[in-house]
Order: C-alpha cells, then sequence, then structure tokens
C-alpha cells in the first residue's frame, strides 16, 4: 500500500462506515487507516493516523462534523483535506461545513465510482470536487457589497479567481489565459492570502458572499 491515499472514514453509522471502507479497500491506490464515529474520535483519530483525506459525516454526537473539522484544520500544521458526506446536498450545514474549512461535499447515495474519484480528486488535483453544487451552494450566500480584499487584486489575480470559481485546474486556467501553470500557481496562491482563505473552495465561497462574484 506504499504511496496510497490514507483516509479516515467518521460517521456515526457503522454500516456507512462499513460500505466505504469496503469500497475504499478495494482500490489499490486508497487505504483506510482509521474509523471514528463521534466528531471528537474524529478528530484524535486524525491526529493519530494523519490521513490525506477525511470523510466526515456532519451530524454526530459529542461534536458535529463542522466543529470537527474546525478542530483538525486549527490544530495540525499539514491537515488533511475534508470532504463532508451528507444525505442532503442543500442542508445549511453543508454550507457551514465548507466555511469551516472542508473541501467539497459528497452525498450519501453517491456511487462507489463517484466516492473512489472524489477521494482522488481531493487528494491529488487542484480541482474543485463538483464545482457546480458547490456553486448552487455559494450562490445562495452571495451579496450586494463587495468586500475590501478585492480592490487588493491585481487585474490577472482577479481574471484567475473567476476562473477558479468556474472548477477550472490550474493547468485549464493557464490554457485560458495565455501562461504557464507555475505563473497560474503563483496567482492562486496570492488569491488564497488575499481572501485569507485555505483552499479553492474557501476562495469560491467567499468571491460569493463577498459579492466579487454574483450569481447569473
Amino acid at each position: 500500500m506504499s504511496g496510497a491515499i490514507r483516509v479516515v472514514v467518521a460517521d456515526d453509522e457503522r454500516m456507512v462506515r462499513t460500505a466505504l471502507r469496503v469500497i475504499l479497500d478495494a482500490e489499490p491506490d486508497l487505504e483506510v487507516v482509521g474509523e471514528a464515529t463521534t466528531g471528537a474520535e474524529a478528530v484524535s483519530v486524525v491526529r493519530a493516523k494523519l490521513p490525506d483525506v477525511v470523510l466526515m459525516d456532519v451530524r454526530m454526537p459529542e461534536i458535529d462534523g463542522i466543529r470537527a473539522t474546525e478542530q483538525i484544520l486549527a490544530t495540525l500544521a499539514a491537515p488533511p483535506k475534508i470532504v463532508v458526506v451528507t444525505t442532503f446536498e442543500n442542508d445549511s450545514y453543508v454550507y457551514d461545513a465548507l466555511r469551516a474549512g472542508a473541501c467539497g461535499f459528497l452525498l450519501k447515495r453517491a456511487a462507489a465510482e463517484e466516492l473512489i474519484q472524489a477521494v482522488r480528486l481531493v487528494a491529488r488535483s487542484d480541482s474543485l470536487l463538483f464545482p457546480a453544487q458547490v456553486r448552487e451552494l455559494a450562490a445562495r450566500h452571495s451579496s450586494a457589497r463587495t468586500a475590501a480584499w478585492t480592490a487588493r487584486l491585481t487585474e490577472r489575480e482577479a481574471e484567475v479567481l473567476r476562473l477558479m470559481t468556474t472548477g477550472l485546474t490550474n493547468a485549464e486556467i493557464a490554457g485560458r489565459i495565455g501562461v504557464g501553470p507555475a505563473t497560474v500557481k503563483t496567482h492562486v496562491a496570492s488569491v488564497l492570502a488575499k481572501t485569507g482563505t485555505r483552499d479553492r473552495t474557501q476562495a469560491v465561497i467567499a468571491a460569493y458572499e463577498s459579492g466579487f462574484v454574483r450569481p447569473r
């Protein structure tokens, strides 16, 4: 399993945890290294196992998945990518989890292939997980007022951020604006710094909440 993507599964339903483990462990490049039944246990298991990806149920005993996500991201120098696993994609808990730092969400009814692809994507890619759904959630919380940080973006950074909100990867953005991927990576890093966000998902949310991008 050397080089495999290490995953922790956090869900208070045993059947859900077992199903996710069976699906993921069947793949040669994926390995479930721990399970948790509560939000508090999820924090402890993640700290002990240091996985690459966490599949996090939102509604769990003790502390919910949102608080667990916040604690994991606040206490680890190199935190894992956290994907919320939920029953309802429009649940307000999902948006709160994304704002707390989760990089995407996955429906519990998702097909096995979709689950596998999602874990690989968040672990090894710079693309958004299900960008259309993330944009739809963010658009519901859009603001008519523009945040102060938008004025600090250069023209190129603003262009890159708008393309980020469409779900394009760095390579795709590079092809769109005619520069190298390394240059785009630099612009993305600057965008994250100026927006005060951790990753692309949070940048997209900030773009809508600030009024920088408005729903069409």
